[in-house]
Parts: structure tokens; C-alpha cells; sequence
């Protein structure tokens, strides 16, 4: 009735992508925050022929150097395939610049850029920086950007030449040769871009159904507007835990997948064993909402687990009082009360006391901001346990397990249905591989399935039901 070639887990997606990137798979482990994403894991999603971003945001600067020269050491033999996180700090543009630095120093040739809402001349200083023209007179990158978007318009800045007064204002502060600055303005800003449908953490909420063709309609009005030789590769994240999932991705267009929350209960991941127990006992329906530490004082929000937290809603209380007080001082005795004995445990001021303390060596201005104003005070002082619910998850803190702060989106519930009574049910054998290789395997087991049924063949439901085992590749 039909007959079709083989079909290995390498060819869906785009061969030109995983050859740009030396990575044998289509497939890529994305940057979680604060380390979630640690270098054991980018070391490991490499070895296993994966493409691998490692979590730097919200980490320090001297952390994230010395995690740079650890997976440089390790990955000698694979110097591309992986690469940083640059996550758009509006509160502290500085330290944009200062990472960006530190990653043209140490030779960082990738990064994924996540949370930004416009082009900031750091991230078009990354892309640009290094291009050259061959000796046939076209344009070479040096570095590559995977900027995370889930709008069109943010998609069409990223898919477009830098604008030329960016690139001429960082010609003057000599911060790009003119030859760099010629260049970019060839060429796209990025040509890996990340469609991130609903996600864990910051999120828009899309569906990747209905995100990722208007964002490939996009791509490919503008490749024709602005004459581009080479390719636009769309990625697809959010919402991939499942072979079918994967296979949908693929079957919509994606030149690759991208994994997040899921990993987090991997074996690699930075999150604590109690974090990840959580994780591994979370549904579909078992995340919220809740503000985001890093954009508070816009109400920006973050997807989290809540299923055994209490932080989602004690994060929602926080916002709350923020819109209705103007300070610290306004908030009544019996709500303070509260606060000072369930979520901060210490009194407000000192509380406040540490906040200053912590500004004063990472970015004085802020703290002098938070003595001139008791809204930017109150601000400071709630985004302290917004920041810590995180870390406490990290680390483990037993006495604090209902106020950790764990990203992941709805696809954790469905990573966990889909393992559930198979090898890969168990955390200790959760590594990053092996939920890479079942992962792709079962979505050319199900695109082969969906082949032959749309050639006529009576192909059972159980077809569609790959049952993750553990596999060599």
C-alpha cells in the first residue's frame, strides 16, 4: 500500500541547524535561571549530541565566569554547541552590558536571550560583534542570538537589521568597528529565533498553535523584504514534554525543539530533591501565576508550581498591598503582623536592612532609592521574598518548602502522565539524555505512524503511544 524511507530522530528538524551549531539532534536544552540549568547538565546535553544553554541569569558575575570556564573545559572537543543566558534586567540595564562583556571576553559564540521586549544595544553589540566579510564578499556571523519571543512584533525587531542608529551609537562609543556596523546591517539581528508558547516562568500564555505561524508568515515576509541568503531557523519551546508534542512542533515548521521545565527534575538539574519530588507529583492543572521578582513594580508575573506551595498566593498578597499602600508604614498592624511572622519571619526593617545592604555593593542607586521613597522601599523589601522563595527551592530548605517559588508550565503534568509507570517514572533516572532521546524518538515513532496513515494504511491508536525506555544512541 505505500513505502517510505527510514526516518531517524536526527532529520526532524532542519539539518542546516543542527550542522550551524554542531549538534547531532534537533533539540535543545534551554537556559532555566539561577543555575537550574547547571554545567553538569549543558556538559551532558552536549555529550549526548544536544545543543545546551546554561542558566546564567540571576547569577553573579564571578559565578557565571567561573561556570563559562568549567563547561570550556569539559566540552574541549564540542566548543560550540552550547551557550549562556541574557535575560533582559530593566531594573538594572548595567548588568546587560557587564554580562555581555564578560561573554565577548571568554568567547561565549551563543546566547538565548529571554524576557526582552525591544532590541537593546547590548544584545545587537552581541550579534554584530566579530562579522565579516569573506573573500567572495558575503557576510559571516561570528556569534549567534536565540532570543525567546512569544509576540510578533518583539519576533519582527530580532528578524530584522539592526536600526542603523543603534549600530552608528555603538560605532562612536567604539564599541563595534564600521566594518561590524556595515555588516550587521545586512544581516538579521538573529537567525535562531525561540517561538516560546506557555511556559514555565515569565510567559505570555500563548499557544504555539496559534504563535508560531504567525510568526513563521512573519519570518517569511520579512526574508523576502530584506533579501536574505540565509535561513531564519524557527525554534519551538513551551509546552514540549511529550513525543507528540515534539512531533506537532516539528510537523508546524520548527528547525528545532527547545525543553525547559521538564528538566528541572532531571538528575542535572539545580533544583533541590524536595524541589524536584514536587515536581514530579505536579498535573496539568497544578501551576498559577504569581508576580515576578525582577518586574514587580510593572505587575509583570511568572508561571509557577503550586501544587504543595504556598507562594503563588502569598505572592499575589504582596502585589496587592504594594497597589494599595504607599509604604510599609501605611500597611495596617494586623496585615504587618502577618507578613513579619509567616512569609518574612524577621521584621520588616530589617528586612529592609538587608535589602540596603545588598544594593548598596551590587547597585547604590537603588538603595538610595529605597531610603528617598517608601513605595520603592516597600517595593525592595517585598521583591526580597519573591528572590528567595527561589533560592530556598534551590537549596533545599526544608522549613521553607511552602513558600518555594518553582517555574514550570502545565507541561510538567503532562512529562509526568507520560512517564508515569515506565523506567523513566523514577527521579534517579530522569537524566537530561535520556528525556532528550525518548523525546525524539518517540516523535519519529509518531511522525512515522501519521506518515503511514496519511498514505491509507489503518495505523492503530497505540501507535501514537510511545512508552519511554532507556535507549543508547
Amino acid at each position: 500500500m505505500a513505502a517510505l524511507p527510514p526516518l531517524y530522530p536526527e532529520w526532524l528538524g532542519d539539518r542546516i541547524f543542527t550542522a550551524k551549531h554542531g549538534a547531532r539532534f534537533p533539540y535543545v536544552v534551554g537556559e532555566m535561571a539561577r543555575g537550574l540549568t547547571t554545567v553538569r547538565m549543558v556538559v551532558e546535553a552536549v555529550r549526548a549530541g544536544c545543543l545546551a544553554f546554561y542558566g546564567s541569569a540571576g547569577q553573579s558575575l564571578a559565578v557565571v565566569e567561573q561556570s563559562i570556564l568549567q563547561i570550556q573545559s569539559a566540552l574541549d572537543d564540542h566548543p560550540h554547541a552550547w551557550g549562556c543566558n541574557l535575560i533582559h534586567s530593566p531594573q538594572e540595564p548595567q548588568m546587560e552590558e557587564q554580562f555581555v562583556d564578560l561573554f565577548l571576553r571568554y568567547n561565549v559564540m551563543r546566547l538565548s536571550a529571554s524576557a526582552f521586549m525591544q532590541l537593546t544595544p547590548d544584545v545587537v553589540r552581541f550579534a554584530a560583534k566579530g562579522m565579516q566579510r569573506d573573500a567572495s564578499g558575503a557576510v559571516r556571523r561570528a556569534r549567534y542570538l536565540f532570543p525567546k519571543i512569544s509576540r510578533p512584533e518583539v519576533a519582527k525587531q530580532f528578524m530584522s537589521p539592526p536600526p542603523e542608529a543603534m549600530l552608528r551609537a555603538l560605532q562612536q562609543a567604539g564599541q563595534l568597528t564600521a566594518e561590524e556596523c556595515d555588516c550587521a546591517a545586512q544581516l538579521p539581528v538573529a537567525e535562531s529565533i525561540t517561538v516560546e508558547a506557555d511556559s514555565g516562568g515569565h510567559t505570555d500564555n500563548r499557544t504555539l498553535t496559534s504563535l508560531f505561524p504567525a510568526v513563521a508568515a512573519l519570518r517569511d515576509a520579512l526574508a523576502v523584504e530584506h533579501g536574505y541568503a540565509a535561513p531564519i531557523h524557527l525554534g519551538a519551546a513551551g509546552g514540549i514534554g511529550s513525543p507528540g508534542a515534539v512531533a506537532a512542533a516539528f510537523a508546524l515548521g520548527a528547525a528545532y525543539v527547545m525543553t525547559g521545565s521538564i528538566n528541572q527534575s532531571a538528575v542535572e538539574s539545580g533544583l533541590s530533591e524536595a524541589g524536584r519530588a514536587m515536581l514530579a507529583k505536579a498535573d496539568v492543572a497544578d501551576m498559577a501565576m504569581a508576580p515576578a521578582s525582577d518586574m514587580f513594580e510593572m505587575g509583570g508575573q511568572v508561571q509557577v508550581l503550586k501544587r504543595g506551595a504556598l507562594f503563588p498566593q502569598r505572592a499575589r498578597q504582596l502585589y496587592s498591598l504594594y497597589q494599595r499602600y504607599e509604604g510599609l508604614d501605611a500597611i495596617p498592624a494586623a496585615e504587618r503582623e502577618s507578613l513579619e511572622k509567616n512569609l518574612f519571619r524577621a521584621p520588616l526593617e530589617e528586612i529592609w536592612g538587608q535589602t540596603r545592604d545588598y544594593f548598596l555593593t551590587r547597585n547604590p542607586q537603588i538603595a538610595k532609592s529605597g531610603e528617598e521613597s517608601p513605595k520603592v522601599r516597600m517595593a525592595l523589601v517585598f521583591r526580597w521574598y519573591l528572590s528567595m522563595s527561589s533560592r530556598w527551592a534551590i537549596e533545599g530548605i526544608a522549613d521553607r518548602q511552602a513558600d518555594y517559588q518553582i517555574w514550570c508550565g502545565p507541561v510538567m503534568g503532562t512529562f509526568n502522565r507520560w512517564v508515569s509507570g515506565s523506567v523513566l517514572e523514577p527521579l534517579e533516572n530522569r537524566t537530561v539524555s535520556q528525556i532528550a532521546w525518548n523525546l525524539l524518538e518517540g516523535a519519529a515513532v509518531i511522525s512515522r505512524a501519521q506518515q503511514l496513515r496519511s498514505m491509507g494504511v489503518q495505523v492503530p491508536d497505540a501507535a501514537f503511544n510511545y512508552r519511554p525506555r532507556i535507549l543508547q544512541v
